[in-house]
């Protein structure tokens, strides 16, 4: 079996480059690729710097749903392995396509988990050419907080940022206070998760990675047949496993008020973000970056839980498959806010692969005059 899914993934290359018809004679050194493989999606940006960004040169997301059934079995299934393979190999012809010179690949809590995880990147390596690391949730973490760099606020000094994955949940809680306005973002983007703290960098208070994300926490409770109650279930649950968070054991004196801030970097928080606007179809320029209330979030998962599961299926905003992980997803999301309510919460529609393409630029250089603020 597995050597008929490697045979489909190395067609899919060939057919792709083929049709393309694009064969530049060297690697662009100014293009930079990153690619996340999670436990329910495969995405890849390929982009170029711009000033105190970067520019999008080429995308692919597509959910492969790899971690379906790792909670009850422990391993990839066979479906999952054929799907991913599928969009690896889409991803691959992008990269030969552009002959991308500067490029990280990282696999993240479903191939940690399984037992068959190294099993599989072997192979995708083999036959895509892809050879993908599996990176440590303090690498994760330490990523989506990157992502969310230009997000901060002037004014903020304590900084909770949270990824709510399909596989796990991190949190990271920094203190910016001692860095000067105009460098906190860039001071974010040079952050370290491990190894003595430079004057002047983000210093990271506590740090947590739970092995609970949105595909597994629904698996977990998917045999409870009420609806309310598997709700409350999967938020209890959830809040067992960061009591030894220490931001959760202590009262930081100064976590209220305009000097806190909370950036939520997740499919969740964007899907809430969307259906507080009320869109009907997903427009990332107006849900990144926005600001929503606790109000907002409350009044949004309130509605989630009056439509019931079938009433979720229907909802045009959300789609077959973000409806029945949404409830997992915003029962994380209302535990954070009732352990941390604030006024405003900022969203953001970015993750590992911007935090990546962050990292690797600034580290050759591209950022002269530090990451800009948006």
């Amino acid at each position: 079996m597995a050597h008929d899914l490697a045979e489909s993934a190395q067609d899919g290359v060939a057919s792709v480059l083929a049709g393309r018809g694009y064969e530049p004679a060297a690697r662009d050194t100014d293009l930079y690729a990153a690619l996340d493989l999670g436990t329910n999606s495969c995405r890849m940006l390929i982009a170029a710097p711009d000033g105190g960004r970067f520019r999008v040169v080429d995308a692919f997301a597509k959910s492969v749903r790899l971690g379906s059934g790792l909670e009850r079995t422990g391993h990839l299934s066979r479906g999952a392995i054929a799907r991913t393979l599928q969009a690896l190999a889409v991803c691959a012809a992008k990269l030969e396509r552009y002959r991308v010179a500067n490029v990280r690949l990282v696999a993240t809590e479903a191939c940690r988990r399984a037992r068959n995880g190294r099993h599989f990147l072997a192979v995708a390596e083999k036959e895509t050419g892809l050879a993908l690391e599996v990176i440590r949730p303090e690498e994760e973490a330490r990523l989506a907080v990157i992502s969310c760099a230009p997000l901060v606020s002037p004014d903020a000094e304590q900084v909770l940022v949270f990824d709510i994955g399909g596989g796990s949940t991190e949190l990271v809680w920094l203190d910016v206070s001692g860095i000067a306005r105009e460098r906190r973002a860039q001071a974010i983007v040079d952050l370290e998760m491990n190894g003595p703290e430079a004057p002047g960098a983000a210093r990271i208070v506590d740090f947590i990675s739970v092995p609970l994300g949105v595909a597994t926490l629904h698996e977990r409770y998917a045999d409870v047949a009420d609806d309310s109650a598997r709700f409350a279930l999967m938020s209890w649950y959830f809040e067992e496993q960061i009591v030894g968070f220490k931001p959760y054991l202590e009262t930081l004196a100064r976590a209220d008020g305009t000097n806190f801030q909370m950036i939520g970097t997740s499919g969740t928080v964007t899907t809430v973000g969307a259906a507080h606007l009320g869109l009907r179809r997903y427009d990332r320029r107006k849900v990144d970056g926005m600001r929503l209330s606790g109000r907002a979030i409350e009044e949004v998962i309130g509605r989630f839980l009056r439509l019931g599961p079938e009433g979720r299926r229907q909802d045009i905003g959300l789609g077959r498959d973000r409806s029945e992980l949404i409830m997992s997803g915003v029962a994380i999301l209302q535990t954070l806010l009732r352990i941390w309510p604030t006024d405003s919460m900022r969203v953001a529609d970015r993750g590992l692969r911007e935090g990546m393409l962050f990292a690797m630029m600034s580290a050759r250089g591209a950022f002269a005059d530090g990451v800009q603020l948006e």
